[in-house]
């Protein structure tokens, strides 16, 4: 193997990953404003909660479309056989972001009567694209097995994914809008924090016991201690996101307003950086694998050729996206207000 076929699939899975991390921060905090839309009191907070996503979730969703792609494009092996497995769930998580965006563009002009039906739609399309998520990430940490654990196992991340979506999305309603329905958010961030911190506890522990693969990676005396701060510095980001909403609560509910409005973008980064973790502490469990212990990155790639002409367009695309989503949250920063067409 020379170099260009050593370094290339690991740029390209480099590419993929922070693809895929950074759309499950970005479309993560709008499917989870979507799962938390019922818990809104009036229209008028189901309206400035929507209007909150409005300028932002198209382009939170191009990252899953560049990741999938650079699967697509720079690992075909790896890309047929994934795919091929997660056929159900990837229909279901198709259906899901199609459903939300029908009603997320019906509901502002539909009848008085009719949204509502709407907005159950739109949390409806949120929730079943949540859990499909989890349960794709729970079959390809188990390798693609289909017994009844490995489905209750996946379901379970499913669940957990749905509750850390929810936490990105009460954290994101924190630092856009104001008085009841910050304070109601600052309260739901509490429940998801809790949801969330179950998840990946029960993941943590769940995910070596349905991999010896991944329990040998993690509990080796040559890993062990070098990993450790990966789950310390989540417990740590759990407690202080804890400490941090019940401080925040007695902001709001004793009109602190100088309080929130120097913290409120405190909880929704300390949720990014718990969703960090996650991500890292699964990269290193997957690590070289696209297909566990089946497929490498580099039993998979494409020719070195191809992945050069290849990485040149890559190098061109992902900046473009990058300064279009700088732009689009430089220009649409501050408060929320419900969303209309006029």
């Amino acid at each position: 193997m020379n170099s260009a076929e050593f370094w290339l699939p690991l740029i390209f899975m480099g590419l993929m990953g922070l693809s895929m991390l950074i759309y499950v921060v970005l479309d993560g905090y709008d499917l989870g404003v979507g799962i938390l839309l019922p818990q809104a009191r009036s229209e008028h907070e189901r309206d400035t909660m929507i209007g909150s996503i409005g300028p932002f979730w198209d382009a939170n969703e191009t990252w899953l479309v560049l990741g999938v792609g650079l699967l697509l494009v720079a690992f075909p092996l790896a890309h047929g056989v994934i795919l091929t497995n997660l056929y159900l769930p990837v229909t279901l998580m198709l259906a899901g972001l199609i459903l939300r965006g029908v009603a997320f563009d019906f509901r502002v002009k539909a009848r008085a009567r009719h949204k509502p039906a709407w907005d159950r739609a739109f949390f409806a399309g949120s929730l079943l694209a949540s859990l499909s998520q989890g349960v794709m990430l729970g079959q390809l940490v188990t390798g693609f097995r289909s017994d009844g654990w490995a489905w209750l196992f996946a379901l379970g991340i499913g669940i957990g994914l749905a509750g850390g979506y929810a936490l990105l999305g009460a954290g994101w309603l924190i630092m856009k809008t104001e008085d009841d329905l910050q304070r109601r958010a600052v309260h739901w961030a509490r429940i998801a924090l809790i949801v969330t911190a179950a998840g990946i506890a029960a993941v943590s522990i769940a995910t070596p016991a349905v991999s010896p693969q991944i329990f040998a990676r993690w509990f080796s005396l040559q890993t062990f201690f070098a990993l450790l701060p990966i789950p310390l510095i989540s417990a740590a980001l759990v407690v202080l996101l804890a400490i941090f909403l019940a401080r925040l609560e007695q902001d709001t509910t004793h009109g602190n307003a100088r309080g929130l409005a120097r913290w409120d973008w405190a909880p929704f980064s300390g949720s990014v950086a718990l969703f960090v973790m996650a991500f890292l502490g699964l990269a290193y469990s997957l690590f070289p694998y696209l297909v566990v212990d089946r497929i490498t990155i580099w039993d998979a790639a494409s020719a070195p050729e191809s992945l050069m002409i290849i990485l040149g367009g890559a190098l061109l695309v992902i900046p473009t996206i990058l300064a279009y989503t700088v732009f689009v949250y430089r220009i649409f920063r501050g408060k929320a207000a419900p969303l209309s067409y006029g």
